[in-house]
């Protein structure tokens, strides 16, 4: 078993990611003598409604713990069943810190014993990416990525998205999640993303599906013979690019050209987790 470079790199963001979430749990009442974590816990997370901070922590650590079994059970036509995978019960506030850490040490203990080719079931199978421990990495980096944001927002701390995890999540969205989506329901669209950091991304929208593929350096148009002419272009940071297709800032936030509707019918169209 080998590993890369890259692929260590994403479980040394997914690590660092976790922490991240977790850090933000303790914002409101450090665990100091006779602290708790219940008011914390118990507070709404506005990008997920339905959701408190408590529900995040438990999602999230269900989400590693469901990939760390995906993993570790190797290639697979199917997942595991559902029942293998129930939230933990009786789990006091202050004790969910500890299990949510476990949790992202299973996923880490399981990649790191997979490495990046052994193969796993993933729900990618459609898009280029391959069917291995390989892109569930960087996968889950998007996952702490965003979720820790969601955590930082319910405790009125939130924190731009650090910018090179950011602008990988962008390439995972297009390439991975827009790549199993099949074929789009829409009138045919071609999107382009400008991230302020140099980046951009076009990814064209037919009844066959998407293809994503990387732009040239911001200081080329976009209606240069090299691609076709963007039916909505936005321009945003990459930390604001990443929250607006996953639903935690308004699309409106981007600076935009174009058909604006394309946007929302992609972020509603893109799978998620």
């Amino acid at each position: 078993m080998t590993t890369t470079p890259e692929f260590e790199q994403n479980l040394r963001r997914i690590e660092e990611r976790s922490a991240a979430f977790r850090a933000a749990l303790t914002a409101l009442t450090p665990l100091t003598a006779g602290g708790s974590l219940d008011a914390p816990l118990a507070a709404k997370v506005p990008s997920c409604p339905e959701w408190t901070l408590g529900d995040l922590v438990v999602h999230l650590g269900m989400v590693h713990r469901f990939w760390a079994a995906m993993v570790t059970a190797g290639p697979a036509d199917t997942p595991l069943p559902e029942e293998d995978f129930l939230a933990p019960e009786g789990l006091g506030a202050e004790a969910l810190p500890a299990w949510s850490q476990a949790s992202t040490e299973e996923l880490l203990s399981a990649l790191r014993a997979a490495g990046p080719d052994r193969g796993c079931w993933t729900w990618w199978g459609a898009s280029d990416a391959a069917q291995t421990a390989g892109p569930v990495a960087p996968h889950q980096v998007a996952e702490a990525l965003v979720h820790t944001y969601d955590a930082q927002l319910a405790v009125g701390r939130p924190v731009s998205l650090p910018t090179e995890e950011a602008l990988d999540a962008i390439d995972e969205f297009l390439r991975v999640g827009c790549g199993a989506a099949g074929p789009w329901p829409n009138p045919a669209a071609v999107v382009v993303l400008r991230a302020a950091e140099g980046r951009g991304w076009l990814l064209e929208l037919t009844s066959e599906g998407s293809r994503a593929r990387s732009l040239p350096g911001a200081a080329v148009t976009d209606t240069t013979p090299a691609h076709p002419v963007a039916t909505v272009t936005a321009h945003g940071t990459a930390s604001e690019l990443v929250l607006a297709l996953y639903g935690r800032m308004p699309m409106e936030s981007l600076d935009i050209e174009g058909d604006r509707e394309v946007l929302t019918l992609l972020r509603a169209w893109q799978p998620s987790e």
